[in-house]
């Protein structure tokens, strides 16, 4: 499944972007779709929190983003930081104390505001003092009600104009003769289409359980309500906890038992098992089981390397060295989206630090380029006599793992 969104520039007189309006899409189509605006708000909250990166979506320029009266009360804005966006209120929400009051609260909180599809009320007099721009549809609003508007904030200095739906330059040097500053249209530009494979809730959870687990020490009480929220997850471990693999005499019956029990190395076997099998249903096998094998491969050098505190780190970054491939998208994208530690990012995107020499280990072994591995052996204090015995062993543990995942625990 994919996360689409649009994103259409704001340019100031100067022809320069100083913004982006983030529209929410849910398809390729670049329409808005027949849904409600609450919904098209939470859903888009929802999408650059877990599958884009704000920043991305606005290229790196402050994002105008509807919101309507309820995801104000709500407090959705308060999930991005100030600099980051525009809050717009949407030109359906009328002024009332509900809605000065958040008003107030933003502002203070250091929020820009803007008012969207803005039509002239005496009312909207009480919002002037908080709000930053006012947003008017240049083909629905006649000139003299921009005249109007003109001369009810020339007491608010602060508050700048924009004009949307630009289509032609004779409307454009006339708004610039008005006074517009900035500027939003066809004539500029048509909304941008955008598209992010999305990581499903299970998905999300499984990495950041596989995040913990690359500690030395498992912390139990963090880690069991992360089970408790995925029902799925929590019974998958269950079952895993009380296989016949472990001959327990007695039964497994809680979160918190199962993880104190498997100990820290099953608990990470079991869930890379999960990431696994949910990653990549429609992928190539092969893709899993090298990813497997990269996972076991890396984790074993760092042992060799004697390196402690990166031998969890270690496992994740081969188990995630081929998740561009997998999940067909950019490696940066990922792991700007993705729960994982700085370094292990930093080893994936950058290709730099302990964990990039270990991964680049094992790519060198892969390819049979015995120079580089031996290279990048000697680097970390490594014999690479070694390699082969913890390829094999690499291999073979793979293909347990294997085994256990096609039975669909």
């Amino acid at each position: 499944m994919y996360f689409y969104a649009a994103r259409q520039p704001i340019f100031n007189i100067e022809n320069k972007p100083i913004g982006y309006e983030i529209l929410f899409r849910n398809g390729p189509d670049n329409t808005f779709p027949g849904i409600s605006a609450d919904e098209a708000t939470s859903r888009l909250v929802e999408g650059s929190q877990f599958y884009f990166a704000l920043e991305e979506l606005s290229n790196h320029k402050p994002a105008f983003i509807n919101f309507t009266l309820k995801s104000l009360l709500l407090g959705y804005p308060f999930m991005f930081a100030p600099q980051h966006i525009v809050i717009e209120v949407i030109e359906s929400t009328k002024p009332g104390k509900k809605l000065l009051d958040a008003t107030k609260v933003l502002h203070k909180k250091g929020y820009l505001i803007a008012l969207d599809n803005y039509c002239h009320q005496s009312t909207w007099r009480h919002f002037f003092p908080y709000i930053k721009y006012l947003k008017i549809d240049v083909t629905s609003t006649p000139w003299p009600e921009i005249q109007l508007i003109k001369k009810a904030i020339q007491p608010y200095q602060h508050i700048q104009l924009i004009a949307e739906k630009v289509e032609t330059h004779q409307q454009l040097d006339k708004l610039k003769e008005l006074g517009f500053e900035y500027f939003q249209g066809f004539y500029f530009a048509k909304p941008e289409m955008l598209k992010s494979q999305m990581f499903s809730a299970s998905e999300l959870s499984i990495t950041k359980l596989l995040s913990e687990t690359a500690n030395e020490y498992i912390d139990v009480k963090k880690l069991t309500p992360i089970f408790e929220r995925d029902v799925n997850l929590s019974y998958k471990l269950l079952r895993y906890a009380n296989s016949a693999i472990f001959k327990r005499r007695t039964k497994i019956s809680n979160i918190k038992q199962a993880l104190v029990t498997l100990g820290s190395q099953e608990l990470k076997k079991f869930l890379s098992l999960m990431f696994a099998a949910q990653i990549s249903p429609n992928k190539p096998v092969e893709l899993i089981k090298l990813s497997l094998t990269r996972a076991r491969f890396c984790e074993q050098l760092a042992l060799k390397a004697q390196n402690k505190k990166f031998v969890g780190p270690a496992f994740l970054t081969g188990m995630m060295s081929l998740i561009d491939a997998i999940h067909d998208d950019s490696m940066e994208n990922i792991m700007g989206r993705l729960p994982l530690v700085d370094a292990i990012k930093q080893a994936l995107v950058v290709k730099e630090g302990a964990l990039a020499q270990l991964l680049l280990i094992v790519q060198s072994y892969e390819k049979a380029d015995w120079q580089s591995a031996q290279q990048q052996c000697q680097a970390l204090d490594i014999n690479p006599d070694s390699l082969p015995q913890i390829y094999n062993d690499a291999l073979s543990w793979c293909e347990e793992q294997m085994q256990v995942l096609a039975c669909e625990i």
